[in-house]
């Protein structure tokens, strides 16, 4: 059998440059995957229903998923430690975080019939795992198409408002169908239009969820009215966007 001609015992074409830029960027992608060590801390505490914890370290999660991409970028990640897909391994995190773990946190959240939270969150991780494979998600000027899939926000606010049976069942299956439609959704960062606003709103937003987390999900009335405001103004600047996908 011929030898492989890639100079390394093991066939892999290992990248050229310091070894600390290496070190460097590897240490990138175990940032990246320590997104995931954060949701099994949040699945823990949902297990013990402490849902305010849970949805903490889901937002720790979150704020690593933010700025990973920066980090990969500055330190040419893609260069330097190619053996790693950042982009199957940013995937497989997302899906934990935004998916997964909020369906087991709204099963044990015990708002409804055992049966029918399973069958809420059965819906959730069945319709997320279809819009993860998509090759469409994204429009060219940065939109997501169709629901982009974010059950960590749906979950938080349905454990916000605690709403009837019927509404939230209506709800996660209109939006479990909307992942798969071309109904835009707004991108809070990348989208341009209305973005000071956007990111303002986002900024209130955070500060709000941050409070009904410390309020351990009892939200008082100012803070849910503002998170649901929030959210509508969210939902709506699809119907204004112009931009063909």
């Amino acid at each position: 059998m011929t030898a492989p001609e890639t100079g390394s015992p093991d066939g892999l074409s290992h990248p050229k440059g310091k070894a600390s830029h290496r070190y460097r960027a590897f240490a990138v992608h175990v940032f990246t995957a320590s997104g995931a060590t954060i949701a099994f801390l949040a699945l823990t505490a949902a297990i013990e229903q402490k849902m305010g914890l849970a949805f903490a370290w889901l937002g720790l999660a979150l704020l690593v998923d933010g700025i990973d991409g920066t980090f990969a970028r500055a330190w040419a990640v893609q260069k330097y430690a190619p053996q790693l897909s950042g982009d199957v391994l940013d995937l497989v995190v997302d899906y934990v975080t935004y998916v997964f773990v909020p369906a087991v946190i709204l099963l044990m959240s015990g708002l409804y019939p055992h049966w029918l939270l399973a069958l809420q969150g059965a819906i959730i991780v069945l319709s997320a795992a279809l819009y993860f494979a998509s090759n469409t998600m994204k429009t060219n000027d940065y939109w997501f198409r169709g629901f982009p899939a974010v059950w960590n926000l749906v979950v938080f606010l349905i454990l916000v408002f605690q709403p009837p049976a019927i509404a939230t069942t209506i709800a996660v299956i209109l939006l479990a169908l909307a992942q798969a439609s071309n109904f835009t959704f707004v991108h809070p960062v990348r989208v341009k239009m209305l973005r000071p606003l956007t990111l303002t709103l986002l900024g209130v937003w955070v500060v709000a969820a941050v409070i009904a987390i410390i309020e351990d999900m009892k939200v008082d009335p100012i803070t849910q009215w503002v998170l649901g405001l929030i959210a509508v103004y969210f939902l709506a600047l699809g119907l204004l966007r112009r931009e063909n996908p």
